[in-house]
């Protein structure tokens, strides 16, 4: 067998990994399963991935990274904090939830077997804290490149985004309507932004007035 590095063994194990979720669900995900799907013997997963808690993690922080780069790409973070989070959630709507509804479904998943199993915390709570903390800190940057301020904090900002758009890929995975979806997506975007009624900051506004005073 050809030599592997480590990050890339890991890399293919996780990628195995989340294909067999979506396709079997947690129940029906073993690491027998998933390293056959990775083509590695299930003693090189069990050395990689000791245990199923450990690889599943790997899978959330795989898919928040897959989300990070959906709600980036071709970003203008300079436009302000409503355009960039507009973009980002339709970015994020089209590559991530209509092109692989499977992915979805396997994150809730994920969140109800950690709620079974573990009760409030564990793997639910750093799904959710690592959703919402991705949200805040976009929103956070791409406000301060452009000089806003906003009337509720980006904390606030990025639970309320999160629960608006989980809530609406659940309708979505339960009756399919992209038309529906993407009115709906806008609707929740345009309260939270009037929520947020993000303005320029004191300090863009003296600029400004130098600026245009000369």
């Amino acid at each position: 067998m050809a030599y592997v590095k480590a990050a890339e063994r890991e890399e293919q194990i996780v990628e195995a990994a989340s294909r067999v979720l979506s396709r079997e669900g947690v129940p029906g995900t073993t690491l027998r399963a998933v390293a056959a799907e990775a083509g590695v013997p299930l003693g090189t997963l069990h050395y990689v991935f000791p245990s199923k808690d450990q690889l599943l993690r790997s899978v959330i922080a795989a898919v928040i990274r897959d989300i990070s780069d959906a709600m980036r790409a071709e970003v203008e973070l300079d436009k302000g904090m409503e355009h960039a989070l507009r973009h980002a959630c339709t970015s994020f709507w089209n590559k991530l939830v209509e092109s692989d509804i499977n992915l979805q479904v396997m994150q809730y998943e994920l969140t109800t077997y950690s709620l079974r199993a573990e009760g409030p915390g564990g793997l639910a709570q750093l799904q959710y804290e690592r959703y919402t903390s991705l949200v805040t800190e976009f929103c956070e940057q791409a406000a301060l490149t452009a000089g806003e301020r906003c009337e509720i904090g980006f904390d606030t900002l990025g639970r309320l985004t999160v629960a608006a758009v989980d809530g609406l890929i659940l309708q979505y995975v339960a009756n399919p309507d992209h038309d529906r979806a993407m009115h709906d997506l806008n609707c929740s975007i345009d309260m939270i932004t009037k929520l947020a009624d993000p303005q320029p900051s004191p300090a863009r506004q003296s600029s400004s007035r130098r600026a245009a005073q000369r």
